[in-house]
């Protein structure tokens, strides 16, 4: 938290003058009460209290005070707020290797699902689009506001051969641009969702894709999706397929995404979760002075009020 006007924080040297000026009177009390005759019999007439309540209602003011002045601060802090607009591209790995049942039922299953659901939890004035990628990758459905056109396609996938990350990234970029502002309206934020289960083996290096990225100032944020302990069938041979969770962090760190790391559906889920969190708000700094003033009001009411309820009066 900062503060707006921080100069106006040296009110508070007056708010402790006033409290050195009540301690000093508080002192000189004892000193002033020897001048009155008959103390007995005053004090007879007036009810005892307890020595720390005539204190409380000068405390609160004086904490009302200073509540206030920082109020009048204006202090500011960081927020998260709901966007209004953005754009996601949902990147999924479709390569032979998602079959593998070292989560339950299989990768690729278990990624459909988490994927429709992350699309359907977006706010409905994001666009979603769909990039699915093998040995090549190709945009299935460009940036829409029609979430359930997104959902219907992740459902009709097919898995391929081959792990194409640096093509998929250059069509998720690619279908971004198909993206225009609204009139008077800057082009909404973007971010690409790349879920994999393994490193770049096919199409250009995913430095090139790295660097568009940059370029476009689009974050790529990674799902590393499985186990080391991954295997599948193909023509007969037991190929081993462990998740490359380096490669993919990688390339989230190099373009200012998030990596991320899912090795069951409850997880990948949980993930997704997290990142639709962090896509559907931003973070702006917003003054807070109410929550001071608020305090300072409170603080206020409680020294009228206690000041009412613990005064000394005579019977």
């Amino acid at each position: 938290m900062t503060l707006a006007h921080p100069v106006r924080l040296l009110l508070l040297l007056v708010v402790a003058a006033l409290a050195a000026a009540y301690v000093w009177a508080q002192r000189r009390r004892p000193q002033a009460a020897v001048r009155f005759p008959e103390l007995d019999l005053l004090a007879s007439l007036v009810p005892r209290r307890s020595a720390w309540r005539r204190h409380v209602p000068s405390a609160l003011l004086l904490a009302s005070l200073v509540a206030l002045t920082v109020g009048f601060a204006e202090p500011v802090a960081d927020r998260q707020v709901p966007r209004e607009r953005a754009t996601v591209v949902v990147a999924l790995d479709v390569s032979l290797s998602m079959m593998a049942q070292d989560v339950d039922p299989d990768r690729i299953t278990e990624a459909k699902k988490a994927a429709a659901a992350f699309v359907d939890q977006l706010p409905d004035r994001f666009q979603v689009g769909l990039v699915a990628f093998s040995g090549t990758a190709s945009v299935v459905v460009p940036p829409t506001l029609d979430h359930a056109s997104v959902d219907r396609a992740v459902q009709g996938l097919e898995l391929g051969p081959g792990t194409a990350i640096g093509e998929a990234v250059v069509a998720s970029l690619t279908a971004l641009q198909s993206v225009s502002s609204e009139d008077g309206l800057p082009t909404p934020p973007a971010r690409v969702v790349l879920l994999s289960d393994g490193a770049n083996t096919q199409g250009r290096p995913v430095i090139t894709a790295v660097d568009l990225a940059r370029q476009a100032k689009v974050p790529v944020s990674t799902i590393a999706y499985g186990t080391q302990d991954g295997v599948v069938d193909v023509e007969g041979q037991r190929i081993p397929v462990p998740v490359d969770g380096p490669a993919l962090a990688r390339l989230a760190d190099q373009t200012g995404g998030q990596a991320y790391q899912a090795e069951s559906g409850d997880q990948l889920a949980d993930v997704y979760k997290d990142i639709g969190s962090s896509v559907g708000t931003t973070t702006e700094r917003q003054p807070v002075s109410d929550v001071a003033v608020g305090l300072g009001l409170l603080a206020g009411l409680a020294a009228a009020v206690t000041a009412l309820l613990w005064s000394p009066r005579l019977p």
